[in-house]
């Protein structure tokens, strides 16, 4: 999902982006085994709307990482690797619709409208259970991710946590959102 109205990151916002990224890329090799630093910040510098979301990713808690290649496109694959649900996109309902159905008590935004805004993806079920490889993640918060169009169609989205060494997933209203539920983002670089 391209961001339209990116903003432009001056030159010292950049170069600060890429030297926390390329310092976490060489921290967690076990989350990109076989891959290259230089390239993927060769692509970054070249594409300025991606390094804009990845930004907002970074500024917004999410501690963003390469945790693999797309085989089929080239394109790497940025997801949040914080911990926990980052921390400046939880208590949010799960899209507009869910956030506009609210008649009280209504939270400041949505995940998909937020995700959205930001230029980046919600985890689908499989790649949040394979960010666990790498995890555990949510051990303490829990995320929303895509919901089948059937499910929300119903009125249900689809959250997701990690307990007791498992992965669970998890259905609720659209409109619900609690303080300890965020989401995680993709973007493809």
């Amino acid at each position: 999902m391209a961001q339209e109205n990116h903003q432009d990151l001056s030159a010292g916002q950049r170069e600060e982006l890429l030297r926390v990224l390329q310092a976490r890329f060489a921290k967690h090799m076990d989350r990109h085994q076989g891959l290259q630093w230089a390239p993927i910040q060769a692509r970054l510098e070249t594409n300025p709307a991606k390094l804009w979301a990845l930004d907002e990713m970074e500024v917004s808690g999410g501690e963003p990482d390469v945790i693999g290649q797309d085989a089929a496109t080239g394109e790497y694959l940025f997801v949040d690797c914080a911990a926990e649900s980052p921390k400046g996109r939880r208590s949010v309902c799960y899209d507009l619709e869910g956030l506009e159905s609210r008649k009280e008590h209504k939270p400041a935004n949505a995940a998909v409208d937020m995700a959205a805004a930001m230029g980046i993806e919600l985890l689908t079920e499989q790649q949040y259970r394979e960010l666990q490889q790498f995890g555990p993640f949510d051990a303490k918060t829990s995320s929303w991710i895509q919901t089948p169009a059937a499910i929300r169609r119903l009125g249900g989205a689809l959250f997701a946590d990690y307990r007791y060494g498992t992965v669970f997933v998890y259905h609720n209203s659209a409109p619900s959102y609690y303080a300890a539920r965020g989401f995680r983002g993709l973007l493809r670089v």
